[in-house]
């Protein structure tokens, strides 16, 4: 099977992509402040595959949402290739999220409408690339995810699992040098996760994409190649959080 090559496979991968500095964020909610980070720095290189697990509530999509750009630090900062996120206009910002960054949702976020195809070449469509461009990519990706014969299938036509490949295609077909995804497992079954989760790793592997997933999950921990464990917006301690996993199990027993 033929490989899609990504902009990042030449990249050194001492380099950091993402570096997230001493990042909080506070939300309003009526007259009271709820803290949903504190403090959280983490650094994300080529090719690197990182797991941030916790609990709901724990802070996973506050702090993947801002990683992408799509939400503002109430302190710390975000550099993005070495600029700052919250210094970007709305210009750079939209830049980034159609050539630098592919998300993958939980709900899958397929357009019901179209077919399995288009739904992966709508992203290619809207950024304005080549009809011939758009066809390569479109078949590469979805080569990758193991679905060109469903490519006219739409999507009530197709398997949580299937649909959830069919949006990874969908964020890797601009070749973006990072995928986040939050909670991209939490609709599937076991072994569809553990299928996705597997498909991530090898996308590290093969092609040089990072890769930052967020679940709650622990069974799938073991195919990522760093894994930050948050509790209460912190990211703590391994012995920490299975301190903290152990207890609560305890009590509910």
């Amino acid at each position: 099977m033929n490989k899609p090559q990504t902009a990042n496979q030449a990249v050194n991968k001492s380099a950091t992509i993402i570096d997230v500095q001493n990042l909080g964020r506070t939300f309003k909610v009526g007259s009271e402040e709820v803290v949903a980070l504190k403090d959280v720095s983490l650094t994300v290189k080529p090719g690197q595959f990182i797991a941030v697990v916790g609990r709901s509530g724990s802070g996973k999509t506050t702090l993947l949402n801002l990683m992408a750009g799509l939400d503002k630090p109430s302190s710390g900062k975000i550099l993005f290739e070495g600029k700052d996120l919250a210094t970007m206009s709305e210009k750079e910002l939209t830049e980034i999220r159609r050539r630098k960054v592919g998300f993958v949702f939980q709900s899958f976020g397929l357009l019901p409408l179209l077919s399995a195809w288009e739904n992966v070449e709508f992203p290619l469509r809207i950024s304005g690339f080549p009809v011939k461009e758009r066809e390569e990519r479109t078949r590469q990706a979805l080569e990758m995810v193991g679905l060109v014969r469903r490519a006219k299938h739409r999507p009530y036509e197709l398997s949580g699992g299937e649909q959830q490949r069919v949006a990874i295609a969908r964020a890797v077909v601009t070749r973006p040098p990072v995928i986040i995804a939050d909670e991209p497992t939490g609709e599937l079954d076991s072994t569809n996760a553990r299928s996705i989760f597997g498909l991530f790793k090898e996308m590290v592997h093969t092609q040089g994409v990072s890769v930052v997933a967020s679940t709650h999950d622990a069974a799938l921990l073991d195919m990522a190649g760093d894994i930050k464990h948050m509790k209460d917006g912190v990211v703590i301690a391994e012995h920490e959080y299975h301190a903290a996993h152990a207890e609560s199990t305890r009590f509910k027993k």
